[in-house]
């Protein structure tokens, strides 16, 4: 399989092209990313030398790079996103550009040569849950909070478009929140666990008491490939972690894995609009596909906290800034 995957030197992105290589080795990868602020080449630096794996550095909104690419491909899946909701706030307008126009270029290459398309989504289109509310599934209707959610909605929306219009052979996942490997340090896991590792605070929105359910990168990856190589053309795959917790409780175990206590916490302003609790139904994937989520939160925190100890000057160069600097010497700025 020929495959083309946009937005690969993030962080989810560029954790599914790890699986896929080593998993299909046979397979071959085209990684296309416009290495903004989240796209750092040095989480794919152990694939460089790999034959099965290439990247490019272009915008998914350039149609003629698009164009070239897609004819190559066997299928296209979907990363490529603006997705941090504080920056949505402040700046709504690159939400809009990347995350509805470029699906829209994509989807309409797609179209053209008639590819297989996946479309990586989120569990935040379906906007905010009570406490005592059943989770989201497939038919929850969409209540977008935020620029972010509302341009991923959007998104979603027209992939499922191009299906019933045009027949284009797509399938869709929604996925809660991913934590692991090579994580951006601006959501809360990463966040909290490189202040701990530099004594620094804990910023802790409101009273920390919203849940999410967190799901392991990994598992991420492994149920897109069941989409990918299983599921029904034209279906939506919610995609959980069997991990609902609220903020404060992560927070809480992350001291724990590192000998540090509440003293290290700082509760700030709760963020506009911020949605109270999200959950997902992962029904469907597993009776239909048999997909579930094979790591624990314990588990896959601990070896979250493992890896960033391990991988310190990573994390540091990101936070630094280094990494942008050197990507806009080497290919100019985007």
């Amino acid at each position: 399989m020929k495959i083309l995957v946009t937005g690969g030197a993030g962080f989810i992105g560029s954790n599914f092209i790890h699986f896929i290589l080593e998993q299909y080795p046979e397979d071959s990868i085209v990684n296309l990313d416009n290495l903004t602020y989240a796209g750092n080449l040095e989480n794919l630096a152990s694939v460089e030398d790999n034959t099965q794996y290439r990247f490019i550095k272009g915008d998914i909104g350039d149609v003629v790079l698009i164009d070239s690419l897609v004819a190559q491909c066997d299928v296209v899946v979907h990363f490529a996103a603006e997705s941090h909701v504080d920056r949505s706030i402040l700046g709504p307008e690159a939400f809009v550009q990347t995350n509805v126009f470029g699906t829209f270029t994509l989807l309409e290459v797609a179209r053209k040569y008639s590819k297989r398309f996946h479309h990586v989504s989120t569990d935040e289109v379906f906007g905010s849950l009570e406490r005592d509310a059943p989770a989201f599934n497939e038919a929850t209707p969409y209540d977008p909070r935020s620029p972010y959610s509302a341009s991923k909605a959007a998104s979603d929306h027209l992939v499922r478009a191009y299906f019933h219009t045009y027949g284009l052979p797509v399938t869709l996942s929604n996925c809660s929140n991913n934590y692991g490997p090579y994580h951006f340090p601006e959501k809360l896991i990463p966040l909290a666990l490189t202040n701990l590792l530099e004594e620094k605070k804990v910023p802790v929105y409101g009273d920390g008491r919203q849940i999410r359910d967190w799901l392991f990168v990994e598992d991420h990856c492994r149920a897109i490939d069941v989409i990918l190589r299983q599921g029904k053309i034209g279906e939506t795959y919610c995609i959980g972690g069997n991990g609902e917790r609220e903020n404060i409780w992560i927070v809480e175990q992350l001291l724990t894995l590192l000998g540090k206590d509440t003293s290290s916490i700082e509760y700030v302003t709760d963020r506009p609009g911020h949605d109270r609790r999200y959950a997902i139904d992962f029904t469907k994937i597993r009776t239909e596909l048999g997909w579930e989520p094979s790591v624990s939160l314990a588990e896959g925190l601990a070896r979250t906290v493992a890896w960033f100890q391990k991988n310190e000057n990573w994390w540091k160069r990101v936070k630094s800034g280094e990494y942008q600097q050197y990507y806009a010497s080497q290919y100019g700025k985007s």
